[in-house]
């Protein structure tokens, strides 16, 4: 049974997001209706559900700009290149997730076709490296 821990573990976890995702949704659509509804009471309609949008809308810009500055801080304390050939897999998967996913499929195809390859790969990723070298 090969990851069937890892894929029960996975689906669950698949499934407590989505339904914190949902009721997130609920929350924030319960939230809009009060405040435009609090606002009724003072303005006219109109002009509370400009003033709704307006809020919402300037939270959004807010969230965004934060997880904009922190991916531009977070980028500059990456390392520049992966010293192997698993961490650079890692990383391709972590920064281009389609991508990695196509080559992965491409190559489990050409291993398919063609078991050596399958063999020298694998001996490269078994490989103990002989030292680490850093390019400044």
């Amino acid at each position: 049974m090969f990851g069937g821990g890892l894929a029960r573990d996975l689906v669950k976890k698949a499934v407590a997001a989505s339904v914190a995702a949902g009721a997130g949704l609920v929350a924030v659509l319960a939230l809009g209706a009060t405040i435009f509804f609090a606002l009724q009471l003072v303005v006219v309609p109109l002009a509370a559900a400009a003033i709704t949008f307006l809020l919402f809308a300037l939270v959004a810009v807010v969230v965004a700009m934060m997880f904009v500055a922190r991916s531009e801080a977070e980028d500059e304390l990456e390392e520049d290149e992966p010293s192997g050939l698993g961490q650079r897999a890692y990383s391709l998967f972590k920064q281009r997730p389609i991508l990695g996913t196509v080559a992965a499929l491409a190559g489990g195809w050409i291993f398919l076709r063609n078991p050596a390859l399958a063999t020298m790969v694998a001996a490269a990723f078994t490989e103990k490296p002989h030292g680490r070298s850093r390019r400044r």
